[in-house]
């Protein structure tokens, strides 16, 4: 078996697309896109995107986590690594209709957190460019009230958030 080297790219099925940042004689360390840095075992089940050999120059963690934040920024429309809660991951939400005749419907919720962070994400994009628009500041403040509405109407989501300053904020009395 050949070692990977660091900046070897990789896609595991459980955390998604990486890239290996370090190498033990037992484990790689690889962050992955949607769920930072974790270890997996070398003889661990992946799939090899780009190998690097593994003479490469190194280079330190810090170098690799800016470089890839930095790529993250340019070529998405996420703007900051949100964690779920630790009680929550490798979780799933579970959805049972009220008739029994239907079939209910079970969602990783570490998937369904992805996607409120989203919708959190792109209601800020839209603050931004209503900010930054040429309407008239009445219709600014209008649209703004719509945008805290919503976070409001989200908030129920905020247990699943880590850290208390990324969760959802609605108007405050």
């Amino acid at each position: 078996m050949k070692i990977l080297g660091i900046g070897s790219r990789i896609i595991h099925q459980e955390y998604g697309k990486g890239v290996v940042t370090n190498v033990t004689s037992k484990h790689y360390w690889v962050t992955f896109i949607e769920n930072g840095l974790e270890t997996i075992d070398i003889d661990s089940e992946f799939e090899v995107i780009e190998a690097a050999e593994d003479e490469v120059d190194s280079i330190s963690f810090f170098e690799v986590e800016q470089s890839l934040k930095s790529i993250l920024k340019k070529w998405s429309d996420v703007s900051e690594v949100v964690t779920i809660a630790d009680k929550w991951k490798g979780g799933k939400l579970i959805m049972e209709p009220g008739d029994t005749n239907l079939q209910g419907k079970e969602l990783p919720i570490d998937t369904f957190f992805h996607k409120i962070t989203m919708v959190r994400d792109r209601l800020r994009v839209m603050e931004q460019k209503i900010n930054s628009s040429n309407l008239e500041e009445q219709e600014k403040i209008d649209l703004q009230q719509y945008i805290t509405r919503s976070y409001g109407s989200l908030t129920s989501f905020n247990v699943l958030f880590k850290l208390k300053s990324q969760q959802f904020v609605g108007q405050r009395k």
